[in-house]
């Protein structure tokens, strides 16, 4: 059976991204339920705070809270910095989701269905698709970090999966039957289309999700949020 950490980052562009309302909750706070009801192990979300309204948001969550990196770095910035901050949380992380905090409607079953595909195909980035149309959030294994750290910072994220392709990294789309991964927070809850499921497995047994975090004698994985600082440009 695979072993396989695979952390969550959560992007969120503002503070009001972060707590737009989803379905009762703050956005973050409900992708991060999400991201661990799926087997995301390390959960970070690389958002600005106000007042301490974000923190607030993920109170008694699993989530460390980060600060962004300076604007200038722009979105692949951003992904650089929560993924290196997954890494210093739980340094046997091998894979991050690349999560833009828009993507609300994610289902848990995707996360761990693109858990296991990992564990089957490790050397290769998943993107989830509905229906064809390529969605979020992208599974990226670590040892691609320095090719996504090299591209350009005024590169939009959908741009930055292209120039990854572009530059070798096998990013293979995975039907998942779940419309949360390409309908964003603009449609309600209530008026997506049906979760169809994948319509086959992508991967094989399913592996131990954060073994590698439970090893590390965390005895309170649900309190929270941590805090990481910024780190320095």
């Amino acid at each position: 059976m695979s072993l396989v950490t695979v952390a969550a980052v959560i992007l969120a562009a503002s503070v009001d991204s972060a707590l737009s309302p989803a379905a009762g909750r703050a956005a973050v706070r409900r992708i991060v339920e999400s991201a661990w009801a799926g087997g995301a192990v390390p959960i970070i979300v690389v958002s600005h705070d106000r007042d301490g309204e974000v923190a607030a948001a993920l109170s008694g969550s699993g989530a460390v809270l980060a600060e962004p990196a300076p604007p200038a770095a722009g979105p692949v910035g951003q992904m650089v910095r929560g993924i290196k901050v997954a890494q210093n949380s739980v340094s046997e992380t091998d894979a991050a989701f690349i999560w833009p905090a828009h993507m609300v409607w994610v289902d848990a079953e995707t996360i761990t269905s693109l858990i296991e595909g990992h564990g089957a195909d490790p050397m290769s980035a998943l993107r989830p698709t509905w229906h064809g149309e390529p969605g979020w959030p992208v599974l990226l294994p670590l040892d691609r970090l320095d090719q996504l750290a090299a591209l350009a910072p005024d590169r939009m994220p959908d741009e930055l999966m292209a120039d990854l392709a572009a530059g070798g990294v096998v990013i293979r789309p995975v039907e998942m039957g779940d419309p949360g991964v390409t309908i964003d927070r603009d449609t309600e809850i209530d008026d997506l289309p049906a979760y169809e499921g994948p319509p086959e497995p992508i991967g094989g047994p399913p592996p131990e999700w954060g073994a590698a975090a439970a090893e590390a004698g965390d005895e309170n994985p649900l309190e929270g949020p941590a805090l990481a600082p910024y780190e320095p440009a």
